[in-house]
């Protein structure tokens, strides 16, 4: 979960000092979560435990705690991965509970007498008392774990912390409320809630994807993918782009980070002086690549795999995420026959007759910064083409900047799009920014008296259109296809 394009956890951590030690206990995915940790905080003292059991029988949040015993031995704050608050967290000088203002009892609640915590009450038992946020400090640590341990048999390790905090109620009655701002990240309509809280207009335009990741956490940039290969690629790819992309600081296997360059992206920027001279540096980057004959079949056969293959695949992991058959539709007031039709009709000899190149691999404007000194920095490379590390198509390059001419990450995170299905009638739209228009058109110019072939691109960004359809969220990804699908029929036939 990201807030503001930064983890959950980095928010929490970032409220404490930088000179108080932080115990992490790590159950699924415990390494990933030190890795990051690490990686993005090394400016930190962590100390990682791993809990021997996060999922069986007898786990439970209090099993978890108990694991971190032996490193917890002095006052502490018991913090979740999940929970913001905006007052800073006070040292556990005394025993203390946060709770919020808000009343609902899907949350544990707690009552309050003579300001201090009267009772712990689990969820829906109770409808007036304060939420309780799973934030507190306990002072009275040897209490608290012997409570934890005599609880084991009594529900200690189901419940949690708060069971220990209940027998410090009522055995000792000094727990002192705090009531803090709190915002929830544990269900989707608290998580919107609060992504809107801390929404940063000057942040970076991101769509989320359910396999890759990027956050901005202490200067540096975070990229994560759960294919551990494509990160190590993107590393390797990264020393073959030296001078055009930035320098690895830090990888592991999932992850890899890079120093954060101040600038903006060429979307937020860009005019037709600055597009003419991006133009002028990104013919330096495509440097061609001689190829005998044995290599030019080889790469040939690669942009087969690349372009047709891949756009077969898609299509069909985009039916099933969907749910949505392929079929006859009219689609913006025109008739289009189903997609696979339309594939059967593209002379796929012409389009995968490639030209070798150093690329990119995702070479649109949200991914070219335009640094502080005026310098162009690509962001976010692909990690190959059909398996080459090397270089790839130009043209892939080409369409890459083509379809982020026509869809921007800016207007696609203001749901400034629609769609409309119904049976065999289908409508969309989206808004274009007036600069990005301009930018297409000069662009089909210039790439044509470079010799190349602006058909050749119209087919591929609609191709890519389909492609990425099945890697984003509805109704967006519905968007994405068929704008596509619309897109390589009219190409088809013009």
């Amino acid at each position: 979960m990201a807030i503001d394009n930064k983890p959950t956890i980095s928010h929490v951590i970032e409220k404490f000092p930088k000179n108080v030690e932080i115990v992490v206990a790590l159950g699924h995915k415990g390494e990933l979560v030190r890795d990051y940790l690490t990686m993005a905080h090394d400016d930190r003292d962590f100390t990682f435990v791993k809990v021997d059991n996060y999922s069986g029988p007898g786990s439970g949040l209090g099993h978890s705690i108990l694991c971190c015993e032996k490193e917890l031995q002095c006052p502490f704050v018991f913090c979740p991965n999940d929970t913001i608050v905006l007052e800073d967290i006070p040292p556990p000088y005394s025993n203390w509970m946060g709770h919020s203002d808000v009343v609902d009892n899907i949350y544990r609640t707690l009552t309050i007498r003579n300001e201090r915590v009267d009772r712990i009450y689990e969820k829906n038992t109770v409808n007036d008392g304060y939420v309780y946020i799973g934030l507190c400090g306990i002072n009275q640590y040897e209490k608290f774990w012997s409570y934890m341990k005599e609880g084991v048999n009594y529900g200690s390790i189901e419940i949690g912390e708060s069971y220990g905090l209940s027998r410090i109620i009522e055995r000792e009655n000094n727990i002192t409320p705090i009531q803090f701002t709190w915002f929830d990240t544990g269900s989707k309509v608290n998580l919107k809630q609060t992504k809107e809280k801390f929404f940063n207009s000057n942040s970076p335009e991101i769509l989320e994807k359910s396999n890759e990741a990027i956050w901005f956490v202490n200067n540096k940039v975070i990229k994560y993918f759960d294919d551990a290969s494509i990160s190590q690629k993107r590393v390797a790819r990264a020393n073959k782009l030296v001078g055009y992309v930035p320098d690895i600081l830090s990888n592991s296997s999932h992850l890899y980070s890079y120093k954060m360059i101040k600038g903006k992206t060429l979307s937020k920027v860009v005019n037709n002086k600055l597009f003419d001279d991006f133009l002028l540096f990104a013919r330096d980057f495509w440097k061609p690549i001689p190829l005998d004959e044995s290599g030019a079949k080889d790469f040939k056969d690669k942009c087969v795999k690349f372009y047709k293959e891949k756009t077969l695949n898609r299509i069909n992991k985009f039916f099933n995420r969907f749910n949505i058959r392929d079929e006859e539709e009219i689609i913006n007031g025109v008739p289009i026959p189903k997609i696979s039709n339309l594939l059967d009709k593209i002379d796929w000899e012409y389009l995968c007759d490639g030209v070798p190149t150093r690329y990119h691999g995702d070479f649109h404007f949200e991914n070219i910064l335009v640094s502080e000194n005026g310098e162009f920095v690509f962001l976010d490379w692909r990690q190959d083409f059909s398996g080459i590390l090397d270089y790839g198509d130009i043209y892939y390059d080409f369409a890459k900047l083509m379809h982020g001419f026509i869809v921007n990450h800016e207007i696609v995170n203001k749901d400034c799009f629609e769609l409309y299905r119904n049976g065999g009638i289908v409508n969309f739209d989206i808004m274009r920014k007036h600069k990005l228009v301009e930018c297409e058109n000069i662009f089909k110019k210039q790439i044509s008296l470079m010799g190349y072939d602006v058909k050749k691109v119209q087919i591929l960004t609609s191709l890519i259109f389909l492609i990425i359809a099945a890697l984003h969220h509805e109704p967006y990804g519905e968007f994405l296809f068929y704008l596509g699908k619309h897109m390589l029929h009219g190409e088809l036939n013009d």
